[in-house]
């Protein structure tokens, strides 16, 4: 695997998981903890959403496999799913692919282990981070390496979203809500480009086939 393909492994996860956009809802949902509080919930959010991501990453196969989705079916639905997130995060909206609903704001105040939900999931380990691991692995044709990369590229991202929750308070000072969202209009235009690239791949892994069986008769 070469350089620019770990920079677009990293890149797409950074995309879609976008830890500074995960700083507005952690800070409304920890407002009145401490300092020691915070960073206990951040750990575990963190390492929940690890636990998580990884698991997907080398089981992912095997669940479509089993429910017998084409690679084709997936890399479009999951290119699709991507779409959305980032057409939301161009416009600094809210997709529900990645964020809570007003209903889920509601359930996650009353409980005491927010390090679950909705921080772990669906905020860092979402639908749209799930489906992107899952596209990656299966690009790496079942390498170890390259499985061992994405692993890696999973992990420093996941440690730039921890340092995130923990300097909450100080990026939120120095960004503001505007500097937030442009990071993340930014990263969704990228996230956008990436997406169409998934479902150009699902259309040509569904119609070479299609195209040969033409030409052969």
């Amino acid at each position: 695997m070469k350089w620019p393909d770990i920079l677009e492994i990293f890149i797409t996860l950074f995309a879609v998981i976008d830890p500074p956009g995960i700083i507005p809802p952690f800070l409304g949902l920890t407002g009145r903890m401490n300092r020691e509080q915070r960073r206990s919930i951040a750990v575990r959010s963190v390492l929940i959403s690890a636990v998580i991501l990884i698991s997907f990453i080398f089981l992912g196969d095997k669940i479509l496999d089993w429910l017998k989705i084409s690679e084709a079916a997936f890399y479009i639905a999951g290119g699709l799913l991507l779409f959305r997130a980032a057409f939301n995060m161009v416009l600094a909206q809210s997709s529900g692919i990645d964020n809570t609903t007003r209903e889920e704001d509601k359930e996650a105040a009353s409980r005491h282990e927010i390090s679950i939900f909705p921080l772990a999931i669906p905020l860092i380990a979402g639908p749209g981070s799930i489906a992107t691991v899952i596209l990656l692995s299966r690009k790496s044709e079942n390498s170890f390496i390259q499985h061992f990369i994405i692993v890696l590229a999973v992990l420093f991202v996941l440690g730039i979203t921890y340092v995130c929750l923990r300097l909450s308070n100080p990026i939120t000072k120095l960004l503001g809500v505007t500097g937030t969202n442009v990071i993340g209009r930014i990263f969704g235009i990228i996230l956008a480009a990436l997406s169409v690239q998934f479902v150009l791949n699902g259309l040509h892994l569904f119609l070479s086939p299609l195209a040969l069986s033409l030409h052969a008769g």
